[in-house]
């Protein structure tokens, strides 16, 4: 069995109405992670990525660029539980 992390990440900057969120879930997809990805009322995204090292650090690296749309001001990245149930989708904002 492999290795597994949970990492929450907050992105911050001009991140929503931006295809953020759909760029987020495919990305993560693509990388086989587990999670979730939802905007939050503040104007952040929000997203718990669950998988494999290497993969959890790709998607922290991408989502310090975003889709072409997106100015990305930061990213914060912490420690997570990582209980999900298999896949990676979106979730309603908060």
């Amino acid at each position: 069995m492999t290795d597994r992390i949970a990492r929450r990440l907050r992105i911050h900057g001009r991140v929503q109405g931006v295809w953020y969120r759909a760029w987020t879930l495919e990305t993560a997809q693509r990388l086989g992670l587990d999670g979730w990805v939802r905007n939050r009322i503040d104007g952040t995204v929000e997203a718990l990525a669950v998988g494999a090292p290497d993969a959890v650090d790709k998607l922290i690296t991408a989502c310090h660029a975003g889709p072409p749309a997106a100015k990305v001001e930061r990213v914060e990245v912490e420690a997570a539980e990582g209980i999900v149930p298999r896949g990676f989708t979106k979730k309603p904002t908060v």
